[in-house]
């Protein structure tokens, strides 16, 4: 594919590092020599300098040849002039990332089709229903669902004394039979390993589990953890993330909402109706005791500023809360924070690429997300007919990356854990876990 990507900020570096590594034509375009300069110095693109709104600088890029052209700009109003120009200009598709939610609403009066946009990605929106789907599943470092819940990827880490350490994969499998479940990663020492039968599991792993609803609650046990059962959350910070979260939570759960500023926090208190809005500064711990912090459930703090989040969460964990969410958008924090004690860390820019990355990929993919704390990808294939993946048994797939496993299938209303003799048919749906470079590889399998 011949795609274009407007913006070389941490969304657009992202997606430039990672299609790099397939067999796409990229550009990729920006005012600023220094951030192309490192695009150069780590990928394998075609830099432009210029801004993405010029017609002859999109003309140079090859806007007319383009599949797709994404415009991720730090200003959305680049990003929604430079889709409508790329798109009159000849670009097949055009994605827009946005910041004003109105863009989004159903009742909205302009037709951003018409001008040209076929898709506009709102970060907070998306960061705001993974928050909530991980205050739903709570126990879980993280949890990703898939058809309505058919399956579902678990992120745990092992405790010490959890049934399963010191245990082989295949011993674990053969003891917990009666369980619907695969373990298809392993983080350990800051590596991601796509597990054989023969590797064991260790205290401090964090492991990823495909499983069915019926199994979770074991699944927890095994990992020695408790089921969390989450009633009244905190949230530190007034910010669109912020608001936005509190506005969802707010109908289910019993919300505190923290905002240093005077100003927004008259203004959020105004909005948010079924939110408790308190002024003062959320790191200081005196504050915190005083809005009983000892009895909140969840914390989650989705400032501006992540040493703020990451020190804040730390505090409320160290207070008793059980699960704690920190919004962490400095790149080289992510795998640190594993380390540290927080339950859950999340990324915009993460979130943002990975939902781009599913109007990219060649396979019939209906959900690809970036996995936060590990090296890898988790992707939703619908099954073709005459695919590669249906000509065989799992086991015996020719060429099959070994840094990719495929860990479930969904079938009509059936979900199905995958193992070697299991056979791929036309129009399932298939969960599989990679590594980012193995990818391009299983692609070949699903077209």
């Amino acid at each position: 594919m011949k795609i274009i990507i407007a913006g070389a900020g941490e969304v657009g570096f992202y997606l430039s590092k990672m299609l790099s590594q397939e067999d796409h034509d990229i550009t990729v375009i920006d005012t600023n020599p220094d951030v192309l300069g490192l695009v150069e110095a780590t990928t394998d693109v075609i830099t432009i300098e210029g801004s993405a709104t010029s017609i002859k600088t999109l003309r140079d890029a090859g806007v007319a040849r383009a599949d797709m052209l994404i415009a991720v700009t730090q200003r959305e109003e680049i990003n929604i002039l430079t889709a409508s120009i790329g798109k009159q200009l000849g670009a097949t598709t055009t994605i827009a990332r946005v910041e004003n939610s109105e863009f989004l609403e159903e009742k909205c009066a302009v037709s951003f089709g018409a001008l040209g946009i076929d898709s506009m990605i709102y970060p907070s929106e998306l960061a705001m229903n993974e928050i909530a789907w991980l205050i739903k599943r709570a126990t879980a470092r993280n949890a990703f669902e898939f058809e309505g819940g058919k399956l579902t990827l678990l992120e745990l880490t092992v405790t010490e004394n959890a049934p399963v350490v010191n245990k082989s994969i295949s011993e674990i499998a053969r003891t917990y039979s009666h369980l619907k479940f695969r373990i298809v990663a392993v983080v350990r020492n800051q590596q991601t390993i796509i597990p054989s039968g023969d590797n064991s599991l260790r205290r401090h792993d964090l492991i990823f589990i495909i499983t069915d609803t019926t199994a979770i609650d074991e699944i927890i046990t095994l990992t020695g953890h408790e089921k969390i059962h989450i009633k009244n959350v905190m949230i530190l910070g007034g910010s669109k993330l912020g608001f936005k979260t509190a506005q969802r939570l707010g109908t289910d759960y019993s919300v505190k909402l923290i905002e240093i500023n005077r100003d927004k926090c008259n203004q959020l208190a105004n909005q948010l109706t079924k939110t408790m809005v308190l002024h003062g500064d959320g790191r200081n711990i005196d504050l915190l005791m005083e809005e009983g912090i000892e009895n909140m459930d969840a914390f989650i703090a989705v400032t501006g500023d992540t040493e703020t989040n990451i020190l804040s969460c730390l505090s409320a964990k160290k207070m008793g809360v059980k699960k704690t969410i920190a919004l962490v958008e400095n790149m080289g924090y992510l795998f640190l924070t594993q380390t540290l004690g927080i339950d859950t860390v999340i990324n915009q820019k993460l979130i943002a690429a990975s939902h781009i990355f599913s109007f990219i990929r060649k396979g019939e993919i209906v959900m690809l997300m970036n996995v936060s704390d590990a090296d890898a990808e988790v992707v939703e294939y619908v099954v073709k007919p005459h695919t590669r993946i249906t000509q065989s048994a799992v086991k015996d797939l020719v060429g099959f990356p070994k840094g990719a496993i495929i860990g479930g299938v969904i079938r009509g209303e059936e979900s199905y854990i995958t193992v070697g003799d299991s056979v791929i048919k036309p129009d399932d749906r298939v969960v599989v876990f990679s590594k980012p470079e193995a990818i391009y590889e299983v692609e070949k399998f699903f077209h």
